[in-house]
């Protein structure tokens, strides 16, 4: 005999509108905790169900639905039957880039939570149908192009007044932690002549949004992960990632006048008021992301004549307090300081850390 709660959950598929609306209401406060199992009653019936109110012309009947959906993503199996699900998939990004949909950010949020699961990589392959007004805005038909599009374009609302877009720094950190997706971001796109992470650095230092700073910071890291694209990424003007990890780092510290004048000329002559990010594992990301560049000889070298050091040296004085912290500024200092092995030993491995942050399923209450 189902419980109380399962029937509820069996609510979910009533031919009733107001039968549905009511289970609703009562099932979002049991998507989370230990309260979750209730919808794998019946095979996981609730899953479809929510999928199908999802796509419903309701507002609320919408947000509920996705609300439950972003919090049942705590649950493999659950999320799986979600990501699986191409058509649905991009039925998300269809909405997400729906420059009226007034539940955009909230199909943000699931579209992120299911990229935990290499599935995802399958927006890739996706063909968006895009309206009259949509062409203005996106010049690509590919789901990924649009993507961006919203999260560098709309920041401000100006794309849509529900949304900022914020969560899909999430997104494309998740994304890129895949071969494919590290690849996209380090890719010239012949639509607009421009590679992907080039536009994502100006956020971060958007000090308004964490969540963007954040985002964005793993996915700079990710995109390190392949050491021969280094040097492209370090000397192309038209990408220039140095100073965008270099300046969260940089605080209001004077270095020495030879020093100042080898950093990069974004970092010269900081204003006396300048701050580092203040979230320390956003300052990690960032750390990070010079170990990484600091796998080769040559990109070594280049960080030493762009006085990387002192910098990393004034960031550590100032967190003595923490251990973490402390750790990655020793690493970055002792790859940078010592001496260099003899030619032909250039590359040095370096292992993939577990970022949390990267792992986090959101939830909403």
């Amino acid at each position: 005999m189902p419980t109380e709660l399962e029937e509820l959950v069996a609510f979910l598929h009533s031919p009733q509108p107001a039968v549905v609306q009511i289970a609703l209401d009562n099932l979002v406060g049991y998507s989370q905790g230990q309260h979750q199992q209730i919808f794998a009653y019946d095979d996981y019936r609730a899953i479809t169900d929510l999928k199908l109110l999802s796509k419903s012309k309701g507002r609320t009947l919408v947000n509920q639905s996705v609300t439950i959906l972003i919090n049942l993503c705590d649950d493999v199996r659950m999320r799986n039957l979600i990501v699986e699900d191409t058509e649905y998939v991009k039925f998300l990004v269809s909405q997400i880039i729906n420059l009226s949909n007034a539940n955009a950010d909230l199909m943000t949020i699931l579209l992120t939570n299911i990229a935990k699961n290499d599935k995802i990589t399958r927006v890739f392959g996706f063909e968006m149908e895009l309206s009259e007004d949509q062409h203005q805005v996106f010049k690509s038909t590919k789901a990924m192009d649009c993507l961006m599009d919203c999260f560098v374009k709309g920041s401000d609302r100006s794309l849509n007044r529900y949304a900022d877009f914020d969560y899909l720094s999430y997104f494309f950190a998740d994304i890129s932690r895949f071969s494919l997706g590290r690849k996209y971001f380090i890719t010239r796109q012949q639509y607009d002549d421009v590679v992907p992470i080039s536009k994502l650095l100006v956020f971060t230092e958007k000090y308004d949004s964490k969540i963007r700073r954040e985002g964005v910071a793993s996915t700079i890291k990710n995109s390190l992960f392949d050491s021969k694209e280094h040097m492209e990424l370090l000397t192309n003007e038209d990408i220039n990632i140095l100073p965008y990890i270099l300046l969260p780092l940089a605080g209001p510290e004077e270095l020495d006048e030879e020093d100042m004048f080898n950093l990069p000329d974004e970092l010269q002559l900081l204003p006396e008021d300048k701050q580092r990010d203040p979230v320390e594992a956003i300052l990690i990301t960032h750390l990070e992301s010079l170990l990484l560049l600091c796998t080769t000889r040559e990109v070594r070298e280049y960080l030493r004549e762009k006085s990387v050091y002192p910098l990393v040296r004034e960031l550590h004085k100032t967190m003595e307090s923490n251990e973490e912290f402390q750790n990655h500024c020793d690493r970055v200092v002792q790859l940078l300081m010592r001496d260099e092995a003899p030619e032909g030993h250039d590359e040095i491995d370096m292992e993939e850390s577990d970022d949390e942050d990267e792992d986090k399923i959101v939830e909403i209450l």
